[in-house]
């Protein structure tokens, strides 16, 4: 009996044809299967009609720009937690910081090596692969604390009656700390609790991403308490 290997698809939306070819002889290496777009619409048409297991994705596309582009996915509840890094020239802060906030799991600058670009793809299919097993990660289903709600199976939050918006990492940010309440984390334990470890990522990035899931948490999001030279814990009040 032949077994059946599950290769996973990449759908990469970038407009420059070399990129392209360079990218599909470095996933084939890893066995995966490239999926290419050139235009942010065409990427789009291609994700809805034939899904994908990660997306890479370019800001600057002709027509529909990347953020629009990314708007567009998260919006959509079926890919909602797909795997998702924008690779792009743009490296200003304010870009890094909206790709994030728009909910990007991670954010490549070009030039970049197609090895390290391969090695954040595996990280994120291995975070996905163990959402879906439940292999790692919290092991209570429903936590809560006052009125935030997380719903870990189902992968829902709620602040009172009202569900929260939470893109894949803050979710799996806000999982981890309600796991392990009053317990303090560093930047890079944070990281290696819900991403594995050597995930290549800044502090920078983990800071703006705490900023954005307070936001979203409203009048809870005090509950995340920075510790000054530290990191962030998630504080309940209880002794």
């Amino acid at each position: 009996m032949t077994k059946r290997i599950n290769i996973e698809r990449i759908l990469i939306i970038e407009d420059e044809p070399e990129i392209q070819e360079m990218l599909k002889f470095a996933f084939a290496r890893e066995g995966w299967q490239l999926i290419p777009a050139l235009t942010g619409e065409e990427g789009l048409k291609i994700l809805l009609s034939e899904g994908a297991d990660c997306i890479i994705l370019d800001i600057m596309l002709p027509g529909m720009d990347g953020f629009k582009v990314l708007k567009k996915i998260r919006g959509n509840d079926q890919y909602k937690t797909t795997p998702l890094i924008m690779c792009t020239a743009r490296g200003e802060d304010a870009d890094i910081v909206a790709g994030l906030e728009l909910g990007a799991d991670d954010y490549v600058v070009k030039p970049y090596s197609p090895r390290v670009l391969a090695a954040r793809i595996r990280a994120a299919l291995r975070r996905k692969e163990n959402e879906a097993s439940g292999s790692e990660g919290p092991s209570k289903t429903i936590i809560q604390y006052g009125d935030l709600l997380l719903d870990i199976e189902r992968h829902t939050s709620f602040l009172g009656e009202t569900p929260l918006d939470l893109h894949a990492t803050e979710f799996a940010i806000l999982a981890q700390f309600m796991s392990h309440p009053d317990m303090v984390f560093s930047r890079q334990k944070l990281i290696n609790a819900i991403r594995g470890e050597d995930y290549p990522v800044t502090d920078r990035s983990v800071d703006v991403q705490i900023v954005g899931l307070r936001k979203k948490l409203r009048e809870a999001g005090d509950m995340i308490e920075t510790i000054r030279g530290v990191g962030y814990r998630f504080k309940t009040g209880k002794k």
